[in-house]
């Protein structure tokens, strides 16, 4: 469309060659639009066409020919633009129109052409002009206009908007009309603007908004919040099937970011606008829906409100969102030390009659739409012109048939409400002390009352709270509340909450600590403590002990959180106050879970994933208290089904694998808050150790280790020589390091714990193996780190690395399980051996093997012989033989499982072949006094003599394999002597 529309402008002289950004180009449209100043059907895609154009040539102009903005401002060509909308010319001109001015503002970027743009009051037409706003796309162009040209204000241009002699800032009061429009986008941009706007340090234009729009817009904005609040809470009670998830979702987000709004309109630090903002939040919505929700209303007649678990929920994220001090420590005030009894004394008609004033606290509809206040305002004193055309096309009827004494008197009113002192100063004056003093009359008997309670029980908390509704009912009504929702029996659904708000609570930055520590709740940036609430901790106590029973009905997010607050309480920068009873009973709890765990202990391979995977979550996704208040699910009762898709720490568990991952999760909690109360390190977690482990590109000293040759062929098709080590841990891909010999780099490194070995049908000598990355999560995706074809040599050597990483596999989890056993003080089985060293007699069997004294030997070492087929050998390394004295008196430091060769396992003779070996996996004969029940029979040497015994040297990792490679065995022997065949007798 517009390629063929360029064609009419650009041809009509018949110059198809006219450059189009130029002044000249310029002139001819402006030629264009004064031969059609009417629209037609005819002619309308021109004079887009021809506005588009215009565009063009000014953003050009601003970066390249000043000239062109002189000649626009000359010849007055916005007058066209006015002329075009006020024929009521259709939907298609006007969207066109407001896009194309969009995108010129957005353009702009010299001052002095702005300026241009901005000079004659044009803008400012076009902003007050009478758009259909039920078109959307009308709406959405008109809104992002008004958006793009509150990115442009400042001190110098705000002049072209806020006039201050007719006091009219068309801008910000033809936005903010829109605040409630049902589409969250314009709502959104009018946020924006109105920020924009606040911003702004001009004296004349904030006290034209504190003085005529303030009052009336924060007034529907504040019954706008509520009205969703109360929306979200009727939500929360029909939705008992989790059913409207995605309806409550939407409601929790718009009511953050309303918050966040608000919190942006007080981080500016108007102070006079800060005051009006902060007056009407605390009387007109957070005490009066929030607040006095907390506690029974039955004695307050019929006033609205919301439920237990939704008002402590909103409260939690009001103070997690807003640190503005004057407004967080006066309704902190009213929650730890509030009273309700001047409320309640209010007969419901007084309250209904004196709601117009902000500061008596009730949540009421304001008595008139915004609009209509903003036009009152606007034209006071003369006669009401035509409202216009709002985005629902309805009119308000009823408000324009009130005659003019209702006028005059509503008049009053809002000149009662709205006008104020100036910024940083406070005229005396009735209408100064009812909108600028913040509850100047409600809130003094609540602290004098709260102050006569303190004085009386501040070391009396426990009867405070115990005697709950009897005594203190009256006196802290909300903080009774907070206590008695901890000391639920049946279930954390409140608990949760109260958490949360006492956690936001003490961490919100404007907080007044003094207030806090009046219930003894100390900041986290206290500098000491000397003393904390009995009564919270014995309450978060509780919540411990309750989880760690079998039964237990508290979520792991409850526990957590009860964990941060009770370390919150006790722990100093010099230690721990926490009392001897308080701490014995956390090891009770502590000991609960203990038992709990071993219930669920089990050999088999899941159990120790689990218990890895969550220790693994708990120490990388610690709790952020401010996500979980954005989760609308808490909001509903606790389910124990993962159906609803809700996080597994925010519902109960679901069959046996939760109920052990989360019997895990609570072991780990109330251990380290244990380990941490005590001042004591954790020494036994995590089960693998990072400083523990090899990692690529490390030298080891390799002298006298297994190796295994082998082709690795990745999945990419690449195709690398590596040798293979197995550790106790670990499985490693080396290659030999060109400056020492014997030594090798390392290449890779993984568990062994996560790997998968797989044979290939169609090659004996091939395994296919898999190394998976531990996951971040229980129900994330494995990741593998390692997945390639292994191809060795002949097959031997292939069952020989299968039946070694298989064995390598079962004992590193056989070491780990009993890591736990250890960890939960179950009896430990001694294992005989891992991969051929003994377990139990040497102090460094958790260690990987270059830890181990015969790795660190070098070839100087005198006990240490390098094998007579080490020249021929194909695998460097692999056959070192050691010849064993038969009648060796002593032991050797590694026992040797018994060979799978003959059932009764003599009798059979094998040649120590150095190309090729297989593994056992027969039970270890560990029970010979010296290791071996049979020595072996080896050339070059003097068979059974005592007198010429050989040196002993440590054990080393060896396999004996027969000449037909159907039977193997782990041993220790002497090198043969050269020339001569050993011959190496299985025993079992």
């Amino acid at each position: 469309m517009f390629g063929r529309s360029r064609s009419w402008v650009g041809g009509g002289h018949g110059k198809s060659s006219r450059n189009i950004h130029s002044l000249d180009h310029l002139k001819y449209l402006y030629h264009v639009l004064t031969k059609n100043t009417t629209v037609t059907e005819q002619n309308r895609n021109l004079l887009v066409e021809t506005i588009r154009s215009i565009t063009e040539i000014l953003i050009w102009g601003d970066q390249n020919d000043s000239s062109v903005f002189d000649f626009f401002l000359e010849k007055n060509m916005f007058v066209f633009f006015l002329n075009i909308l006020r024929q009521r010319s259709g939907r298609y001109v006007c969207v066109q129109l407001l896009q194309t001015l969009n995108i010129l503002f957005e353009n702009i970027s010299h001052e002095t052409s702005l300026y241009y743009l901005l000079s004659n009051n044009y803008v400012n037409s076009i902003i007050v002009h009478k758009f259909d706003f039920s078109d959307e796309e009308i709406m959405a162009y008109y809104i992002s206009f008004l958006k793009t040209l509150s990115l442009k204000l400042n001190n110098h241009t705000v002049h072209f908007f806020y006039n201050e002699h007719t006091n009219d800032f068309a801008l910000y009061t033809e936005a903010i009309k829109f605040f409630n429009h049902p589409e969250s986008m314009v709502r959104i941009a009018v946020r924006t603007i109105t920020l924009n706007v606040y911003k702004v340090d001009n004296q004349a234009m904030l006290h034209y908004i504190r003085d005529k729009t303030a009052v009336p817009y924060f007034s529907n904005l504040v019954w706008f919040i509520g009205s969703h609040v109360i929306e979200l809470d009727n939500c929360v009670q029909t939705d008992e099937e989790h059913r409207n998830r995605g309806k409550l979702s939407d409601l929790v987000a718009e009511h953050l970011d309303h918050l966040h709004y608000l919190n942006d309109i007080l981080i500016i630090n108007c102070e006079f606008l800060n005051d009006v903002l902060t007056d009407h939040l605390l009387n007109r919505l957070f005490l009066p829906l929030y607040v006095y929700s907390l506690e029974n209303q039955d004695k307050g007649g019929e006033r609205p409100k919301i439920s237990l678990p939704v008002s402590l929920y909103l409260l939690s994220q009001v103070f997690l969102i807003i640190h503005h001090a004057p407004l967080v420590n006066s309704l902190a005030e009213v929650i730890l030390n509030g009273d309700l009894s001047e409320t309640y004394a209010k007969p419901e008609q007084d309250v209904q009659r004196s709601c117009a004033k902000p500061s008596i606290r009730c949540f009421i509809k304001p008595t008139e739409t915004l609009e209509r206040s903003l036009e009152m305002n606007k034209h006071k004193g003369k006669r009401r012109v035509q409202k216009r055309p709002n985005y629902k096309n309805v009119g308000e009827e009823e408000d324009e048939e009130k005659g003019p004494a209702e006028d005059a008197q509503e008049d009053a009113e809002k000149a009662k409400g709205t006008e104020g002192g100036s910024k940083g100063t406070k005229t005396s004056g009735e209408n100064e002390e009812i909108e600028m003093v913040i509850m100047e009359r409600s809130k003094l008997p609540e602290l004098a009352a709260g102050t006569s309670v303190q004085e009386q029980n501040t070391t009396d908390e426990e009867k405070s709270a115990a005697t709950g509704l009897e005594s203190a009912q009256w006196s802290r009504p909300f903080l009774d509340m907070v206590y008695h929702a901890l000391d639920s029996p049946d279930d954390d659904y409140h608990a949760l909450f109260v958490l949360c708000l006492l956690y936001a609570m003490s961490h919100n930055k404007g907080m007044d600590p003094e207030k806090l520590e009046r219930i003894q709740l100390p900041v986290p940036s206290a500098a000491e403590k000397t003393a904390y609430n009995h009564l919270l901790a014995e309450r978060l106590i509780r919540i411990m002990n309750s989880a760690a029973q079998p039964d237990g009905k508290i979520r792991l997010a409850t526990l957590e959180l009860s964990c941060l607050l009770l370390k919150q309480q006790v722990v100093t920068s010099t230690g721990c106050i926490i009392k001897d009873v308080h701490l014995a009973c956390l090891e009770g709890a502590r000991e609960e879970s203990v038992h709990l765990v071993r219930h669920f202990y089990k050999g088999e391979e899941i159990f120790l994933d689990m218990f890895e995977d969550e220790y693994r979550s708990m120490t990388m996704k610690p709790m952020n208290v401010e996500y979980l208040m954005m989760d609308a699910s808490i909001l509903l009762p606790p389910t124990g089904t993962p159906l609803t898709g809700i996080d597994f720490v925010k519902r109960l568990p679901c069959g046996d694998v939760e109920k052990t991952r989360r019997a895990i999760r609570v072991f780990f909690m109330l251990r380290s808050l244990s380990l941490q109360l005590r001042g004591e390190p954790e020494t036994q977690l995590p089960l693998t150790r990072e400083e523990d482990l090899i990692k690529t590109d490390d030298v080891l000293d390799l002298n006298n280790s297994d190796l295994i040759a082998c082709t690795v062929i990745t999945k990419d098709g690449g195709m690398l020589q590596r040798f293979l080590a197995v550790d106790i841990y670990q499985m490693s891909l080396v290659e030999p390091d060109v400056s020492r010999l014997g030594w090798g780099v390392v290449k890779f490194a993984g568990l062994l714990q996560d790997m998968q070995v797989t044979g290939v049908e169609d090659d004996s000598r091939a395994l296919n193996i898999t190394i998976h990355k531990p996951a971040s999560s229980p129900h994330s995706k494995p990741f593998p780190i390692l997945q390639a074809t292994f191809i060795f040599s002949d097959h031997i050597r292939c069952i020989i690395a299968k039946q070694r990483l298989a064995k390598g596999r079962i004992q590193a989890r056989r070491m780990k399980m009993q890591r736990i056993a250890a960890l939960l003080d179950l009896p430990i089985q001694p294992t005989t051996e891992v991969l051929g060293f003994g377990l139990g007699s040497s102090s460094s069997q958790h260690l990987p093997f270059r830890f181990y004294d015969q790795c660190r030997r070098g070839s100087s070492d005198p006990t240490v012989q390098r094998s007579v087929f080490a020249s021929v050998d194909k695998v460097p390394g692999f056959a070192v033989a050691q010849c064993i004295n038969q009648h060796s008196s002593s032991s050797l430091s590694s026992p040797s499982p018994s060979a799978s060769g003959s059932p009764s396992g003599s009798g059979s003779t094998s040649h120590c072949d150095s190309g090729g070996a297989s593994s056992s996996s027969t039970p270890s004969a560990a029970q010979s006094p010296a290791g071996i029940s049979h020595g072996t029979r080896c050339g070059g040497g003097a068979q059974g003599d005592p007198a010429n015994p050989r040196p002993e040297t440590p054990a080393t990792q060896l396999l004996f394999a027969s000449t037909c490679g159907d039977t193997a065995t782990w041993g220790s022997a002497s090198a043969p002597s050269r020339g001569h065949r050993s011959q190496c007798r299985l025993v079992p």
